[in-house]
């Protein structure tokens, strides 16, 4: 990811570190009970100042991840729960993460997946592993085919959202810019695979409608759901500028997520959700999205 970001620029490199450990967090690299590496072993993997970890690993205590604690480091207090209601998930006693879900549906020969989300942080840093993999050989899809919508940048969310007004267009800005990082970020690693010859095929899609999302959803392969709701949380923003705001936001990665499979009964709970989440998708991305 280096070559996206410039030195330690404030808001952006905070940003970088942050969606990294939080990845880290909802993949299972850190769980519960687990102890952070030190602050400065941090600051040299990332390439970033000592303050700038700091300033991290106070966001993530604050949104309820890690705890520090006097004289023995930082410690993981929190891993995102996914539910998985279906039987057939639950006899193959699979451990549920996003991680393992993207990495399930790039192993197969065709890959497609539509996501509804309000910006595309997590999709990209998940995305820019099996893009790894492709090029270690250890996959090898021939097509991948990504339907992702977001809300118009038009639209007047009520979240992210300063509570000083005077704050407002900074905090969209940095939600736009944020937005768009990721965007370009996730365009370029799978066209790169295309024009690399480890993909014949690539198409991706990103669409705009006029709505909030209050729900994260991911489509994996028509066949697997991961749906959750956004959290409203009070915290702290870093904006580009340096300067801290106080803000309402959302913590879509620390929500609890539930894993839905369709299986061969049409009228199980599995089968019925995907069929409607999929129909609802279809209908938005056709009908609103632009």
């Amino acid at each position: 990811m280096g070559g996206d970001w410039v030195g330690d620029g404030g808001g952006r490199e905070f940003e970088r570190v942050l969606e990294t450990l939080r990845t880290r967090l909802t993949d299972g690299t850190y769980q519960v009970g687990n102890l952070l590496p030190p602050q400065r072993e941090l600051a040299e993997h990332f390439n970033v100042s000592r303050d700038t970890v700091q300033q991290v690993l106070r966001a993530l205590a604050g949104e309820g991840w890690v705890e520090s604690r006097q004289g023995s480091g930082t410690w993981v207090i929190k891993t995102p729960r996914i539910q998985s209601p279906t039987a057939e998930a639950a006899r193959l006693g699979r451990a549920v993460t996003l991680g393992s879900l993207i990495s399930e549906a790039f192993e197969q020969f065709e890959v497609t997946l539509d996501l509804y989300t309000l910006t595309s942080e997590s999709l990209d840093a998940h995305v820019r592993v099996q893009a790894e993999r492709i090029r270690a050989g250890a996959i090898a899809p021939q097509r991948i085919a990504l339907r992702m919508l977001l809300p118009s940048e038009t639209l007047e969310l009520p979240y992210p959202r300063a509570k000083d007004p005077a704050y407002s267009e900074a905090v969209r800005e940095r939600l736009l810019s944020i937005t768009r990082l990721h965007t370009v970020s996730l365009r370029r690693a799978l066209r790169e695979l295309r024009t690399e010859g480890l993909v014949p095929d690539v198409d991706i899609e990103i669409r705009h409608a006029p709505l909030t999302p209050t729900f994260k959803l991911y489509l994996f392969n028509g066949a697997e759901v991961l749906h959750g709701p956004y959290e409203v949380v009070e915290r702290r923003l870093e904006l580009d500028s340096g300067e801290e705001v106080d803000a309402l936001d959302v913590l879509g990665v620390g929500a609890t997520l539930t894993h839905y499979v369709k299986d061969d009964d049409p009228n199980s709970q599995g089968s019925v959700f995907v069929g409607n989440m999929q129909s609802w998708f279809d209908s938005v991305w056709n009908l609103l999205a632009e």
